[in-house]
């Protein structure tokens, strides 16, 4: 029998020497989180938190081979599909992923419903619900054919590179164990971060579902990052750091699952070296992930990145925008960033219009609400602040490069 203790140590616990200064850089993550949070308006964060789903959608599943891009996601969710079976499969997992982070942020969740098998088997059987039974079928190493369900634990023994999971058996306990284990008060403050960090490994050597695990797991984890009190989680993006260093995610994974490296490598049977280092460069890759993110919502940078945009209209280097904008432009943007929506009368101004009398300034406002930078719920509504594809590479550069 696989028992809970099998999957020891749960946490770095600081025997081994990587440990280091493991517990500063947690807390630099809250810090900087917080920091990244705080600096923005309510409505800027959701338009972020918008566009960004659809970057952690093309990163964690460009993390499985995945390689739709973010311009095809978004077609996708127009329900524009390219005519390619394999290229529209990825499409539908894309806009499978991004579906299931709106469950997720539909409701405010804490970490005893998160530390739940129910939210973890949620999670899946949102992501599988709306994919083709083609995309639920999957094949074993002898080519035999077995059926994904949505939300229901694997009834069958996998293997996974070098590491094999618990038995299938097993697998509904395991999880339940798993999440006593990681809802434990013994993880306290900013313990808990680390705990769950850690616990993205161990979830993983649970291998709970036959298909869909690593998704899952990537989402669960944003979810309980959430859960725990880090901040600005959907702003910043976890998964665009796991792939664009995917070789050494997945190494270090590998690692956290070894056998213990002799007595000094901690008291469980898995290396407390190897689940030190993964814990280490979950932490390291999401302050990362902050920084790269709050360095580009800087005022001032930002400014002159939408400003950068709009020259780059007025020189004709635009393709998808080819008609140039007026300088005046660039302060109803940024204002409209600082605000998250700006009210017409004072766009109009900002624009040069008199009293919204000036036909100038109207055609400005109508041509930045035809190209997307700013949109309306009606016409009377302020305009709010948007991210159209054609401008992400200046406001956001490398974003998903």
């Amino acid at each position: 029998m696989t028992s809970w203790m099998s999957a020891a140590p749960f946490v770095p616990s600081g025997r081994v020497k990587a440990y280091g200064d493991l517990p500063d850089r947690v807390s630099t993550l809250n810090r900087e989180s917080a920091k990244l949070a705080g600096h923005l308006n309510y409505e800027t964060t959701q338009t972020i938190r918008r566009h960004m789903a659809v970057i952690n959608s093309y990163y964690s599943n460009l993390i499985e081979g995945n390689q739709t891009l973010p311009h095809q996601i978004r077609e996708a969710q127009r329900g524009n599909y390219e005519s390619d079976p394999t290229a529209r499969d990825h499409q539908l997992e894309s806009v499978a992923h991004i579906k299931v982070q709106d469950w997720i942020r539909s409701a405010s969740r804490d970490l005893d419903e998160v530390l739940s098998p129910e939210f973890i088997r949620s999670i899946h059987r949102h992501f599988y619900a709306d994919l083709p039974e083609r995309l639920k079928v999957v094949k074993d190493d002898a080519g035999n054919e077995q059926r994904v369900i949505g939300g229901e634990f694997r009834t069958s023994t996998v293997s996974i590179g070098r590491h094999i999971p618990p038995d299938h058996q097993y697998v509904n306990t395991l999880v339940g164990q798993f999440c006593s284990e990681y809802k434990s008060r013994r993880y306290a403050g900013e313990m808990r971060i680390t705990a769950l960090m850690a616990a993205h490994d161990r979830l993983l050597w649970i291998h709970p579902f036959l298909d869909g695990n690593g998704r899952v797991v990537r989402l669960w984890t944003d979810a309980a990052l959430q859960a725990a009190g880090v901040e600005g989680i959907g702003v910043w993006c976890l998964s665009r750091g796991l792939a664009r260093s995917s070789s050494n995610y997945k190494a270090k994974l590998a690692h956290a699952d070894y056998p213990q490296q002799g007595t000094a490598d901690g008291r469980g049977p898995l290396s407390e070296t190897g689940l030190t280092e993964f814990t280490r460069f979950m932490v390291d890759t999401a302050i990362d992930q902050v920084d790269y993110v709050g360095s580009l919502l800087d005022l001032k940078g930002m400014q002159q990145r939408i400003e950068n945009y709009v020259n780059a209209r007025r020189d004709g280097r635009i393709m998808a925008c080819p008609d140039p904008l007026k300088p005046e432009a660039t302060l109803i943007l940024f204002q409209a960033f600082i605000q998250g929506s700006v009210e017409r009368a004072h766009a109009l101004r900002l624009a040069g219009g008199r009293d919204g009398e000036d036909r100038t300034a109207r055609r400005i406002l109508h041509q930045l609400k035809a190209d997307g930078l700013l949109s309306e719920k009606n016409n009377r509504s302020p305009l709010k602040w948007e991210i159209p594809e054609h401008a992400e590479p200046f406001y956001f550069p490398n974003l998903s490069a």
